[in-house]
């Protein structure tokens, strides 16, 4: 099956689980290319079969853009998931619960001139939801409208269709999955755990953190240990 990474922020200094160092992200890279990983877009990693390779960026944290015109040069397939207020707002810090107290240069987001400017060297941008919420918590209408507004803002910003979907802390059940496919999207990544083989609405992803160092990430996404993760 295609590996999928899950990556967030990418900082030198911020110590949060979140962030990778910018060198150690591109060492896992060359070593998963080395052990013959071919990269591939995002779609393929939903379709695709065999070793195959890609990475995405939740969040979309302005620290990563530096890490993402690498991705480009180097012809590494990767995709960013935004959520669409924060873009709205100029790329606001992320202000949720669960990142609390932390630095607020850390927490920026890319706002939409950032974003297009990505889109235009080749990074594939997609949906994470308006507001980064606990989506199985929310009511039905809440969920709705956090799945197609998030989808429609991209398509109007960006000139361009958003079939994909990340799901906020990837947390998802059947009636979230459901709604992802009423909302418009043909497919959605899940995250660890969450991931369910077979099942387009929860398509696997490996998040790799700032405690994985190389062997570790090789442990985390050898075909075995991976098989452990996801039910089917």
């Amino acid at each position: 099956m295609p590996l999928t990474l899950c990556y967030h922020a990418v900082s030198e200094t911020w110590e949060r689980a979140l962030a990778v160092p910018q060198a150690r992200l591109l060492r896992q890279l060359r070593l998963f290319r080395a052990l013959g990983f071919r990269s591939c877009g995002a779609a393929h990693a939903v379709e695709g079969r065999g070793r195959l390779l890609h990475v995405t960026f939740d969040d979309a944290f302005a620290s990563i853009i530096p890490t993402l015109h690498e991705l480009q040069r180097r012809g590494i397939g990767h995709s960013v998931y935004v959520c669409t207020a924060l873009a709205d707002a100029g790329g606001a810090p992320l202000d949720i619960p669960e990142l609390a107290n932390e630095p607020a240069n850390e927490l920026r987001t890319a706002g939409w001139d950032e974003l297009r400017d990505l889109s235009a060297r080749g990074t594939e941008l997609y949906a994470h939801t308006v507001s980064h919420p606990h989506l199985t918590k929310l009511g039905d209408a809440e969920l709705a409208a956090e799945l197609r507004d998030s989808r429609e803002r991209l398509e109007e910003e960006l000139r361009r269709p958003c079939p994909l979907l990340a799901y906020p802390f990837g947390e998802h059940d059947a009636r979230v999955r459901a709604a992802a496919d009423r909302a418009g999207y043909d497919a959605a990544f899940a995250l660890g755990r969450s991931g369910l083989a077979g099942d387009r609405y929860a398509t696997p992803r490996v998040g790799i953190y700032r405690k994985d160092t190389l062997a570790r990430a090789i442990a985390k996404t050898t075909t075995p240990i991976r098989h452990r993760f996801y039910s089917g």
